[in-house]
């Protein structure tokens, strides 16, 4: 199972970038076997105020989410995730955010996590962490 970061859904919308927006969208349309995390549903919706000036709205944002979850499979938060948060926090220099994210990941079973905001360290936690923009 696949999921993507906040930073990816963004990318995938902005113009500023036509690289990067190029490869969200590659990558975006190549997952079949997504999952649409809840925190970053609510990140992206949040985060898209920043491309209003570029014609995109949050209006086209809950669209998108709504298109997202009815292609991708959505897991619901549980308290079982902060508690996994807590532990990875311990043993891996990560933010609480990404703590966060990696134990929805791992709560979802999914086994790879698109994102450029953070190394592969978890991959002893069997989450591979890849930088769709990072250069082969």
């Amino acid at each position: 199972m696949n999921a993507v970061d906040t930073n990816v859904l963004i990318y995938s919308r902005d113009p500023r970038d036509p690289q990067k927006q190029s490869a969200a969208n590659a990558l975006l349309a190549s997952l079949t076997d997504g999952v649409l995390l809840w925190q970053v549903a609510c990140d992206y919706i949040a985060a898209s105020r920043k491309l209003e000036r570029f014609g995109y709205d949050v209006e086209q944002a809950m669209a998108d989410v709504a298109d997202m979850r009815t292609a991708w499979e959505t897991p619901l938060p549980t308290w079982k995730i902060i508690d996994r948060a807590e532990q990875l926090l311990k043993k891996y220099s990560l933010s609480f955010w990404d703590a966060l994210l990696v134990a929805a990941c791992l709560e979802a079973g999914v086994t790879r996590l698109y994102t450029e905001d953070f190394d592969d360290s978890v991959r002893a936690e069997g989450l591979e962490v890849i930088n769709p923009f990072a250069a082969p």
